[in-house]
């Protein structure tokens, strides 16, 4: 079968012939529909993922996907490694299957799950996100942080939702489903956080970027003076795109209540894990279907991977290979 092939990490996966699955240990064998490029695929393939020690070369890109059954249904699921979703046929891991309702595009449902899931285990468990949190989304014109501002505003209730990003027509778009917004590069992202923090404190902060924008978010929620009154607000790192290190002064530690802690494969109980695929999951992609949520997707054929894969997408947009 043709497949989007890993023969060595750092290296852009090769479209050519891998052999085909065989079913054991309970792993199903499935026709595949669709495959998203993730920052998760793109970080594992290149080797600087925590997780790409645990690939087993050579190999098929792509963790998850949408597929058929041999019985017609059409699921969502996760490939048992060396086989990946990013082929003409898988091997789905048992256990780790969602059937998805009839009508739904299978390209969304193959870009959805991995920016969903991680803004809702970002918001439900690390946050524990109420209504009436102050909330400030940083990367919030991305795929998984457009996800996660729509899920705090739809699922969570949260009356008041910052979104921080650099796309202005992102922004806009944001700004219409009911959040305030700070564009990067154009607003002063730190004296806008330190007035939205004194006027009324964030509770929660999301953060897709790191680097330079995390350091300032940083320096405005403390550095707010001897008089401030101490406000615990939880600080959930998802993402580095702007950035894998910060510089973190102690003072700022000491002059605000704030928590840091990240989200990821490595710091998610799997107990999370199985309630958002088995309950979150389900949701997801009935709000999907019936349009409450929007993702921005660009299908793309798999026999293109290697010049696609080192394109840089449109902003906020998702690549799905499609066989």
């Amino acid at each position: 079968m043709k497949a989007a092939v890993i023969e060595a990490l750092g290296r852009v996966p090769v479209y050519t012939d891998f052999p085909e699955p065989e079913a054991h240990d309970g792993a199903v064998i499935a026709t595949v529909e669709a495959s998203a490029l993730t920052n998760l695929t793109r970080g594992l393939v290149a080797g600087t993922h925590y997780g790409s020690s645990g690939l087993s070369l050579p190999g098929v890109a792509g963790v998850d996907g949408v597929a058929r059954l041999a019985d017609g249904r059409r699921v969502y699921g996760t490939a048992v490694t060396p086989y990946g979703m990013m082929a003409e046929r898988t091997l789905l891991a048992p256990g780790r299957i969602v059937e998805l309702p009839d009508g739904i595009d299978p390209v969304l449902a193959a870009a959805a799950p991995n920016p969903g899931v991680s803004a809702w285990v970002s918001l439900q468990h690390a946050a524990q996100v109420r209504p009436e949190h102050h909330v400030l989304v940083l990367g919030a014109t991305g795929v998984t942080g457009s996800l996660a501002v729509q899920l705090a505003k739809s699922e969570f209730g949260v009356e008041r939702v910052v979104a921080v990003g650099r796309d202005a027509d992102r922004l806009d778009w944001l700004r219409g489903l009911g959040a305030d917004t700070i564009r990067l590069g154009h607003d002063d992202l730190a004296a806008r956080v330190a007035a939205a923090h004194r006027d009324r404190p964030f509770d929660v902060v999301i953060d897709y970027l790191w680097g330079e924008p995390a350091e300032q978010v940083l320096a405005a929620l403390g550095n707010q003076g001897l008089g401030a009154v101490a406000h615990a607000t939880q600080f959930i790192q998802v993402g580095t795109m702007a950035g894998p290190t910060i510089n973190l002064a102690g003072g700022i530690l000491r002059s605000a209540a704030v928590t840091l802690r990240g989200v990821g494969l490595g710091s998610v109980p799997m107990d999370v894990l199985r309630q958002a695929n088995q309950e979150f999951l389900p949701r997801l992609f009935a709000m999907l279907a019936d349009g409450q949520l929007q993702l921005a997707t660009q299908r793309q054929p798999l026999a293109d991977v290697e010049k696609v894969w080192t394109q840089r997408e449109p902003s906020g947009t998702r690549v799905v290979f499609t066989p």
